[in-house]
């Protein structure tokens, strides 16, 4: 949960922008020795009534980096799997799925600022520190200068301790015979 789960919970926040509201959790620990869990299952409670599920496991046998996002809503869906970065499954209800791909001219301009090379050639987890890394300067460059635009995209220390926080409230809950454990931010 500390490496796999961070990282999905976050991804999850940015993308939707929901918070927790509460979790119920399940650790595992499958392969004899091992100091933490190595398979686990929350059910989320996000505020304003939208559920969620993260599924984190170092034991999926086949599997090499089935990071995935699934989201769910009333108008449609969207699937994105980080070993193919490149592609966004669009389901609107009741039509076709569209496999849309970065790169192309039906990008949204913040989309285009994030991409380096044309579509068709891979770009994903390098270019992606990059990104980063760019916004950070310019916040950096602004502040020198002055300038607070609030623009920029990249996380915060806010973002580590809601992440710190995210980790406890869920060892509290697999640790616990309660259902549900309230979300409490640091």
């Amino acid at each position: 949960m500390g490496d796999i789960g961070t990282h999905a919970e976050n991804l999850g926040r940015y993308i939707t922008g929901l918070k927790i509201q509460s979790l119920c959790a399940e650790f595992t620990t499958f392969v004899p020795g091992r100091k933490l869990e190595d398979d686990a299952n929350l059910l989320i409670r996000y505020h304003g009534g939208a559920k969620g599920i993260i599924h984190t496991s170092q034991i999926s046998a086949g599997e090499e980096n089935n990071l995935n996002i699934r989201i769910y809503g009333t108008k449609g869906s969207l699937t994105w799997f980080q070993e193919h970065p490149n592609e966004l499954k669009f389901q609107p209800k009741n039509e076709p799925a569209r496999i849309l791909r970065r790169g192309n001219g039906y990008v949204s301009n913040v989309a285009k600022k994030f991409t380096r090379l044309p579509f068709g050639h891979p770009e994903a987890f390098i270019e992606a520190f990059a990104n980063i890394y760019l916004e950070a300067v310019a916040a950096i460059r602004d502040s020198i200068d002055g300038k607070r635009s609030g623009q920029h995209d990249f996380p915060t220390v806010d973002d580590g301790v809601y992440g710190m926080a995210f980790l406890e409230t869920a060892v509290r809950s697999a640790q616990s015979n309660a259902k549900w454990t309230p979300f409490t931010k640091v």
